[in-house]
């Protein structure tokens, strides 16, 4: 009785595919062997099963033993190969019995009767050998690193060795009778030397021969050169009045109207400036502006030491730089008070100084060169690069001091040296 299921259930099947009526006889030749997939879609709402039978048949009476059905599924199905085929086979049957068509296409027989229960999306695959491209940085303009230190700082001079502790990077000491070297740190690197630069505007002025009881209006080009001043566009003073204001109380108006009132203006006057560096051979010095504002007005400590060597042979400049304190009737009607910007002079700190230069920028830190007695000789000092004004003070004291006790007799061993 089973097997005479098998061949009723073949004998249908060969029927819907082939449609052969005459496939009873035996043909003249061998038939070919289709392939056929068959596709069962199960009766569950929520899955579809890809059922694919391959029969080959030679004879029409040998169904039953040639028949081979090969099913896949998208689902695992747990069991044996004959487990599986009888499975498929139950299925088909079922779906014969109830006179459900079977519609082929194509070799694919596909269940009309049951809907998938989700859209097939189709995907065409090709295989191909895929290139990552790395990704692409983007490449903006640098960003320059925000100044937050001077430029010694910058270039790590305050981490030098200092058996004095000094908060400036540079400092140097100098015995002015023999040229001798007393203390000296960092001494051959040129660095910013804001204000300091006036003491070179005032040797220029006064080498020009220029009349000291003239006249000099401040204008609007000098306000313009620096806004934040007290020395207001429209006040006029004497070009003795002008230097001395430049060199005791560092005004920046003062100074540019200096080199402004020079025979052949500006431009004259900053090639005399460097004409005269030259001449007292600082090698490393440069200058573009006769105030200082500019960080490209630069120097060496011991180009520096040249430089206030120089300027001692001025008489009006020791008395200018030196002076106290002075009063100044200016354009908006008031009298003002200028001071003195070092305060060795101000507070009275009793040393005797002969020449004394200060200087502040955010590239050259705080500054101070001067010429003072100590152990009865004159001695030339250069600090570069201090902390803030007070502690260009201290490090002056500091170093006093340490001349005085006889520290320079220590050189050798510290790592200092003699130097011109």
């Amino acid at each position: 009785m089973k097997k005479m299921t098998k061949i009723g259930l073949a004998g249908i099947v060969s029927t819907l595919v082939f449609a052969v009526p005459a496939m009873a006889k035996t043909p003249a030749k061998p038939a070919a062997k289709p392939t056929v997939k068959a596709v069962a879609a199960k009766t569950s709402a929520k899955a579809s099963d890809k059922t694919a039978a391959k029969a080959t048949t030679k004879t029409a009476a040998k169904v039953d033993k040639s028949a081979k059905m090969q099913a896949s599924s998208k689902k695992v199905v747990k069991g044996s190969a004959a487990e599986k085929m009888q499975k498929n086979q139950t299925k088909l049957a079922s779906h014969i019995k109830n006179g459900q068509s079977i519609k082929v296409q194509k070799a694919v027989i596909k269940s009309d009767s049951v809907k998938p229960a989700r859209s097939i999306v189709k995907v065409s695959y090709k295989p191909a050998t895929v290139v990552v491209k790395p990704k692409e940085v983007e490449r903006s303009a640098p960003v320059m690193p925000r100044v937050s230190a001077s430029y010694g700082r910058q270039f790590g001079l305050n981490q030098a060795y200092d058996p004095v502790g000094l908060r400036a990077s540079v400092a140097l000491v100098v015995d002015q009778n023999s040229w001798t070297t007393l203390y000296e740190k960092n001494v051959q690197t040129a660095l910013p030397i804001a204000s300091i630069t006036k003491l070179m505007t005032a040797m220029v002025t006064l080498d020009a021969g220029l009349d000291m009881n003239e006249y000099i209006t401040i204008t609007d080009e000098d306000a313009a050169h620096y806004r934040h001043s007290r020395l207001t566009a429209g006040t006029t003073l004497t070009r003795h009045d002008v230097m001395l204001l430049a060199l005791m109380s560092s005004e920046n108006r003062a100074a540019y109207a200096l080199g402004r009132t020079y025979p052949g203006g500006m431009g004259a006057f900053i090639q005399a400036m460097n004409a005269k560096a030259a001449m007292l051979n600082m090698y490393s010095a440069q200058f573009v502006d006769p105030s200082g504002l500019s960080p490209s007005n630069q120097a060496s400590a011991m180009d520096l030491a040249k430089m206030v060597n120089a300027a001692t042979q001025y008489k009006t400049i020791r008395e200018l730089s030196t002076n106290d304190s002075a009063y100044v009737y200016t354009a908006d009607g008031n009298y003002k008070k200028y001071v003195n910007s070092n305060r060795l002079i101000t507070r009275n700190m009793g040393w005797d100084i002969g020449l004394q230069k200060t200087g502040t920028l955010s590239a050259a830190g705080k500054c101070l060169v001067l010429q003072t007695r100590i152990n009865g000789t004159p001695k030339i000092m250069v600090f570069l690069d201090s902390r803030s004004a007070d502690s260009r003070v201290t490090d002056a004291v500091k170093l006093k001091d340490w001349i005085e006790s006889g520290g320079n007799s220590s050189l050798a061993n510290s790592g200092f040296a003699n130097g011109s």
